[in-house]
């Protein structure tokens, strides 16, 4: 059975239970670190109450590679250049790698990659060093940079890597990247993100993903309220019908991907349990009969407001969006879809 799953991990009994109930088809998990300072990208990631706590169910685990988030945007000169708190970063990872429980790290700040290798030389020797999505790997010419640079640094290459999103909806571009990949790097697995659930060519992500670096360098939580207000949250709100522009991956289409790449990656570091179950239980089964919200993870929140039945679109429809031109003012293809797929739960708040 082909394992072509990458998964969040929740240090939960219950749930390390169900992964490995599951694991035949999970390549990979990936998880947080434990501390204050929130070391992933993520805005509320859920507390791990210990290290030692971690790694014990992290060993519990029949998945063989696992990888710690350390994919937050930026980290600031004031930790990069700071030997102790450096320290305690590579005291954890040091910890993880003597409990056999890490296979490598998932980064996007390449200073902080330098600076790991800096400071633990042969630390980072033990591990990969795997380009976080927000890398956005969307070319020939940017994969083999970034392999250049980790070469240059003393972790070791990574054994997989993840596709940037927007290669879910241009299926000849995803076909001709990952034939070069097979062609030119036999060895490395190819991810592409399953169900984030963000716009097409998000142009609020880069300063999203930096409001959340500086949220967890301040020790904040602002950015929530920014996406809320000013964000894409508020664009979907006026437009919900934009969520079938999403480049999600259905259940239902995940062979049809599964052709040119490896590995689906589960999204949803800050999903619980229950719902990470019904979502990877949905991609197992290549099947998902209720809301198509509750697959997705950052559109997860209108669940509440709207049911989208995913059972309505058609067997075609990665096809059909994948000659989306954007220009939703002229086309009203997603519109009128929209319209004909979903009805709302309940009045949102303030429109009563």
């Amino acid at each position: 059975m082909t394992r072509f799953l990458d998964v969040p991990f929740l240090p939960e009994p219950d749930y390390v239970e169900f992964l490995n109930s599951r694991a035949s088809h999970i390549d990979s998990v990936h998880f947080s670190l434990p501390g204050v300072r929130r070391m992933d990208s993520q805005a509320h990631s859920q507390a791990v109450a210990s290290l030692d706590a971690l790694a014990e169910l992290l060993g519990q685990l029949s998945v063989e590679k696992k990888y710690v988030l350390l994919n937050s945007r930026f980290y600031g000169p004031a930790f990069l250049t700071d030997r102790e708190k450096l320290g305690a970063l590579t005291a954890a990872l040091a910890k993880c790698i003597d409990q056999r429980v890490i296979s490598g790290i998932v980064y996007c700040d390449h200073y902080l990659l330098q600076a790991l290798s800096n400071a633990a030389p042969d630390l980072a020797e033990e591990l990969e060093a795997v380009p976080g999505l927000n890398t956005m790997l969307d070319s020939q010419g940017k994969i083999d940079a970034h392999l250049a640079y980790i070469g240059e640094t003393r972790f070791r290459p990574p054994t997989r890597i993840v596709l940037d999103r927007s290669l879910n909806r241009s299926l000849g571009k995803l076909a001709e990247t990952a034939r070069w990949c097979r062609e030119g790097l036999p060895d490395l697995k190819l991810e592409l993100v399953g169900n984030e659930g963000c716009l097409p060519y998000c142009p609020y992500r880069a300063s999203h993903d930096a409001y959340i670096a500086l949220d967890n360098l301040e020790g904040k939580s602002c950015s929530h309220e920014i996406n809320n207000v000013l964000g894409c949250r508020q664009l979907l709100k006026k437009q919900p019908y934009r969520i079938l522009q999403s480049p999600f991956i259905r259940p239902e289409d995940v062979d049809s991907y599964l052709y040119d790449v490896d590995i689906i990656k589960i999204s949803g570091m800050n999903l619980n349990s229950a719902a990470l179950r019904q979502i990877i239980n949905a991609y197992i089964s290549r099947s998902w009969k209720g809301n198509l919200l509750e697959l997705l993870d950052t559109s997860r929140w209108l669940a509440s407001e709207l049911h989208v039945d995913n059972n309505a679109l058609s067997f075609d429809f990665a096809n059909m969006l994948s000659v989306c031109n954007n220009r939703c003012e002229t086309c009203r293809f997603c519109m009128e879809l929209f319209n004909s797929i979903s009805h709302p739960l309940r009045k949102a708040a303030g429109n009563n």
